[in-house]
């Protein structure tokens, strides 16, 4: 069982761990945030409310629903919409904020000037903590949902938003400028909208040509410790986009209800956002434009008839023989004597090296370049890691250096599984590396704050490495990956899949008794 080598904050791998801070309506931010969503309604399931009250739960939040506008429209368009009175919402806004605190608001699509006063007067009334409001005027498909004598209502309400989330054409009609091809040009709109009303503004890059895709937070009222808060990501090659920017903001509403910062709430929603694109094609939705994979990354998706259910089966008994071992319980307790420790480390470090090769190989079989992206990224972490022990860690210790028989079964094994040439194989092979060190880490952090993160334990510092985002967002790539190739995979190679998984999880378990054996 390896290093985490990947470094960040604790987020969606414990999504109900939250931060208390003033300003949301109940007078703290919540674990569980009741969040409102005020939008159109989207029948396919994709974008709109339905895919608020999916981003909510994926976040852990309750979600509630206004409806402002009914749609008929599918993956491929929108071909009719339909307006109720807006006298009508208000008496929805009005039955939910009577009876039920509300820690956050999300808006979506309002369709007319009617719908966008009766929620304006209503926030104005109710004021919630946070409101995050998605300016729904042009759809991906590029069909217009705002009526356009609607827009002048629209930036009326804009000032009563804690953050606004266009889209690269939203921006540019709300500041009336040309629509930006460059992510400076976007920044400066950016700038230019923040400054108008008042709100943080998130710029997306998901529009911009190219292979990256950022996202920035911009503030012109230095509400945030700079004007320009930029998150980079990887764009993922999907035709699957359908409800992205519903999905993110509902995201970003959520939990900034639990956290109360928004550069880590960007932190935690991206990684989100970008695996739900990467898994979105195993939903099969549509001919169209379809959607993402809202919950990708919760243990409901090894339900039954996937092929990660069946490979997570097979992990169960691993992971409680891991739980059962000394070194295990003295990690957490910090009883576990250094000198297993330092063994552990060492045999970690080589691991590490010949694991950042297997993982090169496996982006070289990749059969797309957002998976040969993720294997390379991952291979090149690893060695940085490898690197890091040696400097801060092992460097101040004598440690035996020598390959222990572990570590050697577990690189010759996944040698074995490089040297088939089969992707598939590769990568249920390299998932236990992934999968079972995030289940044990989550677990073994949350144990460890259970008791108070006690004073002088002498591996505070790594426990709490177990809990990192980043590693959790890129295991459920991972995962997300390999369930796609075990699906599409014929039967041959899924059983050979299976045996290489299996063969890898009884080694993460060694992996963690290795001290123990070598002593």
């Amino acid at each position: 069982m390896p290093t985490a080598f990947f470094q960040g904050t604790p987020a969606l791998s414990s999504p109900f761990a939250a931060a208390s801070a003033p300003g949301a309506q109940a007078g703290q931010y919540r674990d569980v945030p009741r969040v409102l969503a005020i939008a159109g309604s989207d029948p396919s399931g994709g974008a709109g409310i339905q895919a608020d009250l999916k981003s909510i739960a994926a976040h852990g939040g309750y979600g509630m629903a206004a409806i402002t506008a009914l749609t008929a429209q599918n993956t491929r368009g929108v071909r009719g919409v339909h307006v109720p009175p807006a006298a009508f919402l208000t008496q929805q806004l009005d039955a939910v904020s009577d009876d039920i605190s509300i820690d956050a608001v999300k808006i979506g699509m309002l369709g007319d000037a009617a719908v966008i006063e009766a929620v304006r007067a209503w926030l104005e009334k109710v004021r919630p903590g946070v409101v995050v409001l998605d300016p729904v005027m042009v759809a991906t498909s590029g069909d217009r949902l705002l009526q356009e004598s609607a827009e002048a209502a629209l930036r009326g309400l804009l000032p009563l938003a804690d953050l606004i989330t266009p889209n690269l054409a939203e921006l540019a009609m709300l500041v009336g400028g040309e629509v930006q091809e460059t992510w400076e040009g976007a920044l400066e709109q950016g700038h230019r909208l923040s400054a108008a009303t008042g709100a943080t503004v998130l710029v997306k890059g998901g529009h911009l040509a190219g292979d990256q895709c950022p996202d920035a937070l911009v503030d012109a009222g230095g509400r945030l410790n700079q004007d320009v808060v930029v998150v980079p990501g990887q764009r993922v090659a999907t035709r699957n986009s359908h409800g992205t920017g519903c999905s993110l903001s509902a995201a970003m509403a959520t939990v900034q209800a639990r956290l109360g910062d928004w550069e880590a709430t960007l932190r935690e929603v991206k990684p989100w956002l970008a695996g739900a694109l990467e898994a979105s094609e195993t939903l099969e939705v549509g001919t169209g434009n379809g959607p993402v994979h809202h919950f990708h990354h919760v243990p409901a998706v090894r339900g039954e008839g996937s092929f990660a259910a069946q490979l997570w089966a097979d992990a169960r008994k691993d992971l409680a023989d891991i739980y059962a071992l000394d070194f295990i319980r003295g990690l957490v307790s910090g009883s576990l004597p250094e000198k297993d420790f330092a063994y552990y480390l060492a045999q970690d470090a080589i691991y590490l090296n010949g694991y950042s090769r297997v993982l090169a190989r496996t982006s070289a079989l990749a059969p797309t370049e957002a998976e040969q992206l993720f294997w390379a990224r991952s291979a090149a972490q690893c060695l940085e890691v490898e690197s890091e022990l040696h400097r801060s860690w092992l460097s101040t210790r004598t440690v035996e250096p020598q390959l222990g028989p572990v570590t050697k079964s577990y690189v010759d094994h996944l040698a074995a599984a490089s040297a088939s040439g089969s992707y598939a194989v590769l990568a249920a092979a390299v998932l236990p590396c992934f999968w079972l060190y995030a289940e044990v880490g989550a677990t073994l952090h949350a144990e460890f704050l259970a008791a108070g993160e006690p004073a002088g334990h002498p591996y505070a510092e790594w426990l709490r490495t177990y809990a990192d985002e980043d590693f959790a967002a890129a295991t459920r790539r991972a995962v997300a990956i390999v369930d796609g190739a075990g699906r599409s995979a014929s039967a041959a190679d899924r059983d050979a899949m299976v045996t290489a998984f299996r063969q890898s999880c009884r080694l993460e378990v060694d992996f963690f008794d290795a001290p123990r054996l070598h002593s």
